[in-house]
């Protein structure tokens, strides 16, 4: 035991400033070159929602967008022509014109808001619209929206059976984006009396906004069939019915901005709002931008500068963010670091995120980048801050360049005191790549406080912090110190770190001693413990991520090869290797782990090294025979305290599991950003910093 604790501190401990300095001094030169290989005005594309297969997958079946100040809708088709303005506070909702489940109709929209709110629930994503029909409202609710005619069928038999009431004669139906088109008229009121006849005769139909080159202009459509069958039947009821009516079984080439009336802005109080969906193969729309930004709700209401693109995509609706690479930065930045550091290290991390999103390409085929850690946090507006912008700007158009290509420069929270190897992660990082110390990534610390970790005298281990103790100035008799409570009622905690999901496992109070069996640091990004897990949750996190045939129970677990930096390549259980596609895989295998630098310790059982060398391992249901000057004592395992010669302990709990130590936050390749707040408080300016982390670069400025 005391052993494997050196190893771990041998492995894991950080480099000093001296070594800073010299890898500094040996690092590629950085410069400002002349020519241009980036453009800061070309837009940069973020996907918000989008369904784009394996590669993201983010949807939600309406979108509400407001604004501060007057917007506009257009089409992308060429003709550029506004369709829609929408006024300053006005809040309009856009969904796809895709197929859907048309639960049923109703007169009372109490009943609607009912079952849509026992839908809200499920996978079955409710809508409620309106339409005005014999001097009162016809209220209809739908689900979806799905990306296959047979997806809907599936939805449309599981509402049946989902409990929910629905009126007699009434059957969940499935429609779609087939649609009739009774003429093309110049104003609104045109198209709303030929769709109000329509209606009034039994059908459904709909204004909708097509976009011409001579601007907006208007159709009425009706019916939503789900197939070619469907709306050949429709046609033939149509014509039979309104024969006066000049019918085409398509929807417009360009597609149009179907105009419904949404009456499921909440489901407690009835409010009308207009919602348009988007409709027509390969149909693109604009919401134009204005220096206030858009709101967009779906996304915890967080406003963004830019336009936002809306189309089709995979049955979704996909909403992408287009907007200037310098105005994504100001939020990027602000999203991934906090305004108060030090003005180098937002400027390290403007150019890093700067060469980042320009090397994605295409990565996301309709997008160049996505808004969560996939990419890089982008939270919009609301994560801006005059002291960030002014970073970017200072930076503006500055990128690093390897060989030739656009540094896909990636950076993890915190490496723990030393970056990855690219062995290490995915197994590739290109030759910016190599493991460098990062000693300022304890700048993470230095506001944290210290845990005892204590053993209370039921045989509770837990964990208390230290401005809630105090040492009793007494030992035990094996020499190790006891501690008591400052208050009533101290919290002992499993972990190092207050958890408010979490019941304590005990309490101290004044006058109650606990042993003091170590101190350390309150978990956080610089240095963590985690767990015991369980066999069972590790197996549970380890299915369908490891490739290896997973036993019926762990009973051990080893990190076996660790790369350049120390972090786990290797883990076997059972004595057998856990087969990973590359090892970052480890952390979310794991039941996951903040970072693969970390050490395993079985929480129920201890190495006992003989004289001889060998290693026996006793659990805590066995029983260990401990040589004494009296003979030999057999002690039980079970809460039996093993102390090291550096006096610090541990108690073998019988509960069996394995508790996880180790430090950093993320992949750990390349720039650590808690180690760049370090440099940067230390006086390191951008430059310096960029060197360190990323080696044989320059930095190229348009």
């Amino acid at each position: 035991m005391n052993h494997s604790k050196r190893g771990w501190r041998a492995r894991l401990a950080p480099a000093g400033k001296g070594l800073l300095a010299v890898t500094l001094a040996v690092g590629s030169l950085l410069f400002l070159g002349g020519n241009s290989h980036a453009d800061s005005n070309t837009p940069i594309r973020v996907a918000l929602f989008a369904d784009i297969g394996s590669k993201y997958k983010s949807t939600v079946p309406v979108i509400s967008l407001q604004s501060k100040q007057e917007w506009s809708v257009r089409s992308k088709d060429g003709s550029n022509s506004t369709l829609v303005t929408v006024p300053a506070m006005g809040v309009v909702r856009f969904s796809l014109d895709s197929f859907r489940v048309k639960v049923f109709e109703t007169t009372l929209w109490q009943q609607a808001a009912d079952a849509a709110k026992k839908l809200q629930t499920t996978s079955d994503k409710p809508l409620i619209f309106s339409l005005s029909k014999n001097g009162g409202n016809l209220y209809q609710l739908y689900t979806g929206m799905y990306a296959s005619e047979n997806a809907a069928k599936d939805a449309a038999t599981r509402i049946g059976k989902s409990g929910i009431v629905i009126p007699a004669g009434q059957t969940p139906a499935v429609k779609g984006s087939k649609h009739l088109t009774a003429g093309v008229y110049t104003t609104q009121m045109d198209a709303d009396s030929v769709m109000n006849s329509i209606v009034a005769a039994g059908f459904d139909a709909w204004t909708v906004i097509v976009p011409s080159v001579e601007g907006a202009k208007y159709e009425v459509w009706i019916g939503e069939a789900a197939n070619d069958m469907e709306l050949t039947a429709l046609q033939t009821q149509m014509s039979q019915s309104m024969p006066q009516l000049s019918l085409t079984a398509s929807a417009a080439p360009s597609g149009g901005l179907i105009l419904r009336t949404d009456t499921g802005l909440d489901w407690t109080t009835e409010g009308q709002g207009t919602q348009y969906m988007v409709s027509g193969i390969g149909s693109k729309f604009i919401a134009t931008g204005n220096d206030a930004g858009i709101q967009l709700t779906e996304r915890s209401k967080r406003t963004y500068r830019g336009d936002f693109e809306l189309s089709g995509l995979n049955g979704s609706l996909a909403v992408i963010n287009e907007l200037s690479m310098e105005k994504y930065l100001y939020a990027v930045v602000g999203g991934e670091v906090s305004s108060g550091w030090a003005f180098e290290a937002l400027k390290t991390q403007a150019v890093a995120a700067r060469s980042y999103a320009r090397s994605q390409g295409n990565r996301f085929d309709v997008a160049n980048v996505v808004d969560t850690t996939l990419s890089q946090v982008y939270n919009g507006i609301g994560a801006e801050a005059p002291i960030i912008t002014k970073a970017v700007d200072a930076t503006a158009g500055e990128i690093l360049m390897s060989e030739g290509k656009i540094v896909e420069a990636v950076f993890s929270s915190n490496s723990g005191g030393l970056t990855a190897d690219p062995s290490e992660v995915w197994g590739n990082g290109g030759n910016a790549f190599v493991s460098v110390a990062s000693p300022t990534d304890s700048s993470a610390a230095a506001t944290s406080k210290y845990w005892y970790n204590v053993l209370l005298p039921n045989g509770t281990v837990g964990y208390a912090r230290e401005d809630n103790v105090k040492l009793a100035g007494a030992k035990t008799s094996g020499g190790l110190e006891l501690l008591t409570a400052v208050t009533q009622g101290v919290n002992i905690r499993p972990l190092p770190i207050i958890q408010s999901n979490v019941n304590p496992v005990g309490k101290l109070n004044p006058g109650e001693n606990a042993v003091v069996l170590n101190k350390v640091l309150e978990s956080g990004s610089y240095s963590w413990i985690k767990g015991p897990f369980t066999s069972a949750e590790l197996l549970k996190s380890l299915k369908g991520i490891t490739s290896s045939t997973l036993p019926s129970s762990i009973s051990s677990l080893q990190v076996t090869q660790r790369g350049p930096s120390g972090r786990a390549v290797q883990v076997k259980a059972n004595g057998e290797i856990l087969k990973m596609k590359y090892p970052d895989l480890f952390r979310s295998g794991l039941n996951g782990l903040p970072s693969t630098l970390f050490d395993i310790v079985p929480s129920a059982s201890y190495t006992v090294l003989g004289a001889d060398g060998a290693a026996e391992t006793v659990n805590s249901s066995e029983n260990v025979s401990v040589l004494s000057a009296t003979g030999k004592v057999s002690v039980a395992g079970n809460g039996t305290v093993i102390m090291g010669s550096d006096t610090k302990a541990r108690v073998i709990s019988s509960t069996p599991g394995f508790l996880f130590i180790g430090r950093g936050y993320g992949h750990g390749l390349g720039m650590s950003q808690w180690g760049v707040k370090g440099m940067a408080d230390n006086g390191y300016d951008y430059k310096q910093i960029l060197q360190h982390y990323y080696r044989n670069v320059t930095i190229v400025k348009e």
